[in-house]
């Protein structure tokens, strides 16, 4: 079946990733978000337009730590 180039094109898109943190002493308190405005996108194919593998959507991380 013929497929027109144009159809196998991923359209743009534009990711925002933010991150906010303290740190005071030893101690630190970090916030990380990536995918800030939950945009769906294709991060990678394997070749054919079957094996199409979407980004991870708004994800959340938070750590905290301490220095020894």
């Amino acid at each position: 079946m013929f497929v027109p180039k144009k159809c196998l094109s991923p359209a743009s898109y534009f990711l925002t990733e933010a991150a906010i943190f303290y740190k005071q002493d030893r101690f630190r308190a970090a916030v990380n978000v990536k995918n800030l405005f939950d945009v769906d996108y294709l991060e990678s194919s394997q070749g054919n337009r079957l094996n199409l593998y979407y980004g991870d959507p708004l994800t959340v991380q938070g750590t905290i730590s301490w220095e020894f």
